[in-house]
């Protein structure tokens, strides 16, 4: 069956297939469970049982290799140095364990002098691993249950480290600790060693349930990533402090899956959009029913930035690192900062390879002209072949639909083109029936409530004492102070301080209520002079941004306060609550100024906020969310105290497919944009364009349980002047961590997984600089990310219940947490080093 990977894009300038099967060899005996070793410009595998084959990858290809003899037994390992001067590769059997210089034995083959290579080892047993150390003084040598430190230049033994209960099936050098060594082995556990004093530093539990076959370290992220024979992938963090934790957990045979499953709705729907364009990846084959498992046979990284040129390919989520996965049935590009596939590459889909099923694989780290060659040994026959693989090719075959769903689109938080007439943002004939609803006059003159002349009252037959009704012409000049001047603490906005420290130090503690009452929702002012706490037992309270003094309380609603926000001017707060109601209040009145009831909504009201510089107000009720239009007026009529003068229009209402409730809702109030995030409790998240007044994209299956929130990048633009930071934002779900999405493609930049495999992110917010990420916990903590590293850098303690909230100030670096027994906790950057 021809695969769509199987065929050269002649469109796309591509000259040659994605893979070319160079050479093929022969062996007298199966080598099929062996550690192949690649180097940059050499391959090395054993032939016929005990010879060393070594072949240049840059010589001609009907060049015959090099064969080094020395060993009596079959060699079961093999692996280079990690220095290229010179370069040195190490071969194991049973009968002994040989350092071989490449260059010295070149020289005396072509001399016509029989190599010799440097005994270290001797009768160590069946050895399944070797590894140098990265000064290629000390050699890691598996074998059995055992790993012995040898010296690369004579026969010693410096250390025998004992612990596993299982065979060894392989060791990697940490490069940044000095004397540290991580094993992981059959019996299902990984171990960290000091192979100088040969004591054990870290055991782990077992991981899984199936023999761990393969390691990586990833010296970027200071992380382990381990791979295990029923296709699964195991991260864990070194860095200190961390214990060793798991970063994230990788199903490869289900990530597979999710990748086909978005080619062929990213295909069909370009097929609708274009008839006459025909994709070849309709061919894509549906899941074997034979093949059961994905044992994880060698994890390298893959070199992929010189296919990095464009335009399309400049997204971060394309230019972050990425691990080839080798496998028995093929290769997987992994994506290491959103751990999701980026290509999948199988055997059996090309007919002209030889190997259908891989014993054992090895792969260059570097690409040479953006080819890497791979080397497999066949699980069924005495095969062994060198592949090259077009790297730029494969991702362009399998990752040009993807690009499609969002690039074609243009879709952008910062507004691209004009207001359109018949967009519903259009305020013209709304303005103007707001504007003569309020200049209507009565129809009734003003006259005493007693019209008959005969009878006389006390203060009808005396002049009208005007002082007593005379009002504030102070009032429009201390509003236009106040405006000004906070007008001015949004600019200095701009003055934000880029520290590389976030804040990490417990300042101060408060306690928001005389019992545990959980704090729903948090929200700063954007001069980030107040902060905004909407409470369970049915309260609103605004603190000082330093949690000092006494709270502002805005009571009336008659349930729990679940969602709050601020307008951009920082005048007005509108609030939502359980009880079906919706309340705007005046920051310096007790009182609300609109207040929308239960008959106007039959579901409860799960997330409210200003949009459109405070044009509207937007809410989500049930599967819709509705897009309102209010005029605001405060000002006292003592004639009409009771009747409330401020206006509430509802404009639209926009349903979300598919879906029984939203549960988290988000669009920009600082700037004049079109877009509105929705999530819904089917896990998908639907992109509005209020500029055509209709869904313009939906990304299915966002996490694994429903968006519990969306958090935008909102004040990024303060610390960059590029505005695809805007572009940016995070969702998260209960047991699926934190994902970052870029709207113009619609795919996920990065995956933060949760901080502890038993403990889910509750809140989320991001710093104004774009530089942090901060999430609660159920596990009385909070923990901030770095948005390049997909684990936690800090973890804030001192809570004594599930932190379920958290805010960065908007104008100084500083956070504060809300937890669920009604605490709040303000952190400050630790200038101290």
């Amino acid at each position: 069956m021809e695969s769509p990977v199987d065929l050269c894009f002649a469109e796309e300038g591509c000259s040659s297939s994605i893979v070319l099967e160079k050479q093929v060899f022969r062996s007298k005996v199966p080598e099929s469970h062996v550690q192949l070793a690649c180097s940059m410009h050499y391959c090395a595998f054993p032939l016929n049982g005990n010879e060393l084959c070594i072949l240049n990858t840059t010589d001609d290809p009907d060049c015959q290799p090099l064969h080094l003899l020395g060993h009596h037994h079959s060699i079961t390992a093999l692996a280079f140095g990690s220095k290229d001067d010179p370069l040195l590769i190490c071969s194991a059997s049973r009968d002994y364990v040989i350092v071989w210089n490449l260059d010295e034995c070149v020289k005396k083959f072509l001399q016509g002098v029989m190599p010799e290579g440097i005994v270290i080892g001797t009768l160590l047993g069946m050895v399944l691993y070797v590894r140098f150390s990265p000064d290629d003084e000390t050699v890691a040598v598996c074998a059995g249950n055992r790993i012995y430190m040898l010296n690369a230049k004579d026969e010693a033994i410096l250390a025998e480290l004992e612990g596993h209960l299982a065979p060894v099936t392989a060791a990697e050098f940490c490069p940044w600790e000095k004397n540290r060594l991580i094993s992981v082995s059959e019996d299902r556990s990984f171990k960290v060693w000091d192979y100088c004093t040969g004591l054990l530093i870290y055991q782990s539990a077992v991981i899984t349930a199936f023999p761990l076959l393969s390691l990586f370290i990833d010296e970027e992220n200071k992380q382990i990533i381990t791979g295990c024979a029923d296709g699964q992938l195991w991260i864990f963090s070194l860095s200190s402090g961390h214990q060793y934790r798991c970063v994230v957990h990788i199903n490869i045979k289900k990530e597979r899956e999710k990748f086909y499953n978005k080619i062929r709705k990213s295909e069909q729907l370009d097929e609708i959009q274009n008839p006459s364009k025909a994709y070849t990846s309709n061919n894509l084959r549906e899941e074997e029913t034979v093949e059961t498992t994905f044992p994880v046979l060698r994890i390298e990284p893959c070199d992929k930035s010189i296919n990095v040129g464009d335009e399309e390919h400049s997204l971060p989520t394309v230019n972050a690192p990425c691990l080839w996965i080798g496998s028995s049935t093929g290769l997987f590009i992994i994506n290491m900062a959103n751990f999701e596939l980026e290509a999948v590459l199988h055997y059996r889909d090309f007919s002209t390879l030889s190997i259908q099923f891989a014993g054992s694989c090895a792969l260059m780290r570097k690409a040479i002209n953006g080819k890497v060659f791979c080397l497999l040994t066949s699980m069924f026959e005495n095969r062994i072949a060198l592949l090259e693989i077009n790297v730029a090719a494969l991702l362009r075959s399998q990752q040009s639909a993807l690009h499609l769903s969002g690039s074609e689109k243009g879709l952008s938080v910062v507004a691209r083109c004009s207001l359109l007439p018949t967009s519903p943002l259009c305020l013209k004939k709304e303005k103007s029936q707001l504007v003569n609803k309020k200049g209507i006059k009565s129809p009734i003159k003003d006259q005493p409530l007693v019209f008959h002349n005969k009878i006389k009252s006390s203060g009808y037959t005396s002049a009208p004492q005007m002082t007593m009704f005379s009002p504030k012409t102070n009032a429009k000049q201390n509003n236009l102070e106040l405006k000004c001047k906070r007008s001015c603490k949004r600019r200095n906005k701009e003055d934000y301080p880029h520290v590389n420290i976030p804040p990490n130090k417990s300042e101060r503690q408060i306690i928001v209520a005389d019992k545990p009452t959980p704090i729903c929702c948090i929200r700063y002012s954007g001069d980030g002079e107040l902060l905004a706490c909407g409470l369970a037992d049915k309260t609103l309270l605004a603190f000082n941004s330093n949690l000092t003094g006494t709270p502002t309380v805005y009571s009336g609603h008659d349930g729990a306060v679940n969602s709050v926000g601020w307008s951009h001017d920082n005048n007005w707060l509108v609030s939502s609550s359980e009880d079906r109601t919706l309340r705007i209040w005046s920051v310096s009145s007790a009182e609300p100024a609109l207040c929308l009831g239960k008959e106007m909504f039959r579901k409860s009201i799960r997330s409210a906020q200003f949009y459109y510089i405070d044009t509207f107000i937007l809410l989500s009720c049930g599967a819709e969310f509705h897009m309102l239009r209010c005029y605001l007026d405060t000002s006292k009529d003592e004639m009409k105290r009771y009747r409330n003068k401020s206006i509430c229009k509802s404009v639209q209402k926009f349903p979300m497919a598919s879906t029984v409730e939203i549960t988290s809702l988000s669009a920009v109030n600082e700037f004049y944009s079109y877009i509105v995030l929705a999530a819904g409790s089917n896990r998908a998240l639907e992109v509005f364009d209020l500029n055509v007044g209709c869904s313009a994209a939906v990304i299915a299956d966002v996490h694994s349980r429903s968006v519990h929130q969306i958090c935008q990048n909102k004040g990024s633009a303060f610390s960059s002047q590029q505005y695809e930071a805007y572009n940016l934002f995070l969702t998260t779900a209960i047991g699926d961590g934190i994902k970052l999405w870029d709207l113009r493609t619609l795919r996920c930049e990065r995956h933060y997984k949760g901080h502890s495999s038993r403990c889910h992110p509750c809140g989320i917010a991001v710093s104004p600089c774009g530089q942090f990420i901060a999430c609660g916990s159920e596990d009385k903590c909070a923990y901030i990310y770095e948005m390049h590293s997909s684990t936690y850098s800090h973890k804030l303690t001192g809570h004594t219940e599930s932190v379920i909230n958290v805010a960065f100030n908007p104008s100084s670096p500083q956070l504060t947490t809300a937890t669920l027994d009604g605490k709040l906790q303000l952190f400050l950057p630790d200038c101290q080093p």
